[in-house]
């Protein structure tokens, strides 16, 4: 028998980003929330009204995830997205990074002006009203103690800090992300006068909050260097991960041809493929049956220099829903991981990499050789990272990755993927909670 209700610790997680939004950011409370049940924790979810919300991206099978003992509380909103799109003339609103963006025109430089002066920290702060006053409400009534907030974005970081003054909460503030170190940070057009209060939000949350998580050792080492009054052993790395039920139907990897995939998205201007491009088209040389194929938003310039490489056969498709999206990785005989190609991308440790290691398939990853993504790719034996410019290396990877497949010796190491579960990193977070 489980635990009387009154019995269970009780938790609030404030996430803008909810079934039937679609990405990473969706996924990583998502699918750690539904194991909080069987650890004697009575999760609530507050989140916005999907009808009034600002999603880049939709994919509504993800809500067949959401655990039946979830209570889930939606609000309503008021947000800049629906004047940007009216000013700009766009039916999308920007994706992280700006990939649906390749080039700011006028209207859009604009419109990045008035967000950074106007929306500090960012647009979807709107929202924060309605979402503090459901969590009240639900303090009250059922006495939660402990309150968690999901980044992104950073301004429902404001709505814990506010909470933490107000009740005295158990505050968990979790960043995904850097804040004002975020690598397209400087395309925001702020001034030094909205930098610097934008810098000092991000102050007080790393400061009052009791637990800051996030997701590489680098993010928290940046974190930890924020202020002096900022305890480390308070700042924690729960990275991101992979749902074990999300790949219980999985199959062998496809010999012929030798696919290779990507999943995500893909700007012009951090995401040098040039090398890895021209390593492929020496195998191609010889001989070798190739399928390249991209699921996700590849931005124009990137797109056109794929489709210019000779000799192999390319595959583009759209985003589709996350269940759909596993079953490409299924369906591939090795996974191409590209970090992007800016300052401080040590530490970037992207949802996708944890996908791919439930995969099991083996990883071609570009991307710094000494960072955080290419540790954990080599400790689990699931491939390895090679530096923007070696494409000697990447033709060799990719050789010997042609000639393995199959191989049940070559297999990575389950036992240490394992340590990247959700399961795993929501027992993580349970000890965190009172």
């Amino acid at each position: 028998m489980g635990l009387k209700r009154e019995a269970l610790k009780k938790v609030i997680l404030i996430t803008y980003y909810w079934p039937p939004s679609g990405g990473s950011s969706v996924q990583r409370w998502l699918k750690m929330l539904k194991y909080f049940p069987g650890m004697g924790i009575e999760p609530f979810v507050i989140t916005v009204d999907p009808n009034m919300a600002s999603y880049p991206l939709m994919d509504p099978l993800l809500e067949k995830d959401i655990h039946p003992d979830i209570k889930v509380c939606k609000t309503p909103t008021r947000e800049f997205y629906t004047a940007y799109k009216r000013l700009t003339g766009r039916k999308e609103i920007p994706y992280g990074g700006f990939v649906n963006e390749p080039k700011a025109d006028f209207k859009q430089r604009i419109s990045r002006i008035i967000r950074s002066h106007f929306f500090i920290p960012d647009p979807r702060r709107g929202w924060n009203r309605f979402a503090y006053r459901k969590a009240v409400e639900l303090i009250k009534i059922y006495g939660v103690h402990t309150v968690i907030t999901a980044t992104p974005p950073h301004s429902s970081q404001l709505i814990g800090l506010k909470l933490k003054k107000e009740f005295g909460v158990n505050w968990i503030a979790d960043l995904q992300d850097p804040w004002t170190d975020i690598y397209y940070y400087n395309q925001l057009c702020h001034s030094w006068f909205s930098a610097s209060i934008d810098a000092g939000y991000e102050r007080r949350v790393l400061e009052n909050a009791d637990y800051v998580v996030t997701v590489s050792d680098s993010i928290r080492e940046l974190f930890r260097n924020k202020s002096r009054r900022i305890d480390p052993k308070k700042v924690l790395v729960v990275p991101n991960g992979y749902d074990e039920d999300d790949f219980r139907n999985g199959s062998e990897p496809v010999n012929e041809p030798f696919v290779i995939s990507y999943t995500g998205t893909i700007n012009d201007e951090y995401y040098p493929l040039d090398p890895f491009l021209q390593a492929l088209e020496k195998i191609s040389a010889d001989g070798h049956n190739i399928l390249l194929r991209f699921v996700g938003k590849i931005a124009p310039l990137t797109l056109q220099k794929i489709k210019s490489i000779k000799g192999i056969r390319t595959e583009f498709i759209d985003y589709v829903p996350h269940e759909e999206s596993v079953k490409y990785l299924l369906k591939s005989s090795a996974l191409l991981l590209i970090i992007p190609d800016i300052h401080q991308n040590a530490g970037i440790l992207t949802g996708k990499l944890f996908e791919y290691l439930g995969s099991g398939r083996k990883i071609i990853g570009i991307g710094p050789s000494n960072g955080d993504a290419a540790a954990i790719i080599r400790d689990c034996r699931c491939g390895d990272m090679f530096d923007y410019s070696d494409e000697e290396g990447l033709e060799k990877h990719i050789r010997l990755l042609m000639e393995e497949t199959g191989n049940r010796q070559a297999s990575p190491d389950k036992e240490k993927i394992a340590k990247y579960s959700r399961r795993s990193q929501a027992s993580a977070i349970a000890e965190l909670i009172r």
